[in-house]
């Protein structure tokens, strides 16, 4: 039987120098404690685990992300990227990185001090977006109008023609929808990441770095969006969340 090494999952770096420990809530079924490996100032949070490549499961992505959260109910935190393992059962491979990226870990510590992600998912509902899409397009309601009481069989050529021309509106009027909600909250956040969409009825599937200042103010944007827009979308508003979409962490544990 082959024996499995020993190391430790890494789950983030953050800005401290004090003992730090979470308790049972580590990756995997064996739940190792998760405590903290400090160097001048600076941790990584870290739980002992078997150097294994963890698959990207939603139990396991749900315990990484939980650590996480945990964490940053007191501290800003760098997440690193999910199955990061240094290969040492000793804290000396850790205390090298830390060594190693201490510049890079804390520059980004600055740039992300005091902020926080939150996710935005704005998704169209199908009935009154076709329907306001019907009243604005003269041209699409006219042929429409026409088609209403003639036979389906007679007329399959127009209908496709319109099935087409409403696509091809609701194409124009999310990207409308979308610039509007992006050029009310973009002011006010830090940065914005614009993720791919999935399906033809979401308008914008986003993630803002926001100062904890503007919380309040963004929150308010989010509000008013919605009792304006709310009759034809659902805004799907996720935080406090770590900045996966602003810091990408990979750190190689190959060596050390």
């Amino acid at each position: 039987m082959e024996i499995v090494k020993e190391g430790k999952y890494i789950y983030g770096i953050i800005r401290n120098s004090e003992p730090l420990d979470y308790g049972p809530i580590g990756m995997g079924k064996r739940a190792d404690r998760v405590y903290a490996i400090n160097y001048k100032g600076i941790s990584a949070i870290v739980s002992d685990s078997p150097v294994i490549i963890y698959e990207a499961r939603r139990v396991n992505m749900i315990t990484h992300e939980k650590v996480l959260e945990e964490v940053m109910k007191q501290f800003t935190v760098l997440p690193v990227r999910f199955s990061t393992i240094s290969e040492h059962d000793d804290e000396a491979g850790i205390l090298r990185i830390l060594e190693k990226d201490y510049q890079k870990f804390d520059e980004m510590l600055d740039k992300m001090e005091g902020k926080k992600e939150l996710g935005l998912k704005v998704l169209a509902h199908e009935a009154p977006v076709y329907e306001s899409i019907i009243e604005k397009y003269d041209n699409i309601r006219s042929l429409r109008d026409k088609l209403i009481n003639l036979p389906v069989d007679k007329t399959h050529y127009q209908r496709m023609k319109i099935g087409e021309m409403v696509a091809e509106a609701l194409k124009k009027e999310t990207e409308n929808y979308k610039n509007l909600i992006l050029d009310t909250l973009t002011p006010i956040a830090d940065d914005v990441k614009i993720n791919d969409n999935y399906g033809e009825m979401m308008i914008l599937n986003s993630a803002f770095l926001i100062k904890n200042t503007a919380e309040p103010a963004f929150d308010e944007a989010v509000n008013i969006l919605d009792a304006k827009l709310g009759n034809l979308m659902t805004f799907k508003y996720v935080g406090t969340l770590p900045p996966y979409n602003f810091v990408n962490l990979v750190i190689n544990t190959k060596g050390i």
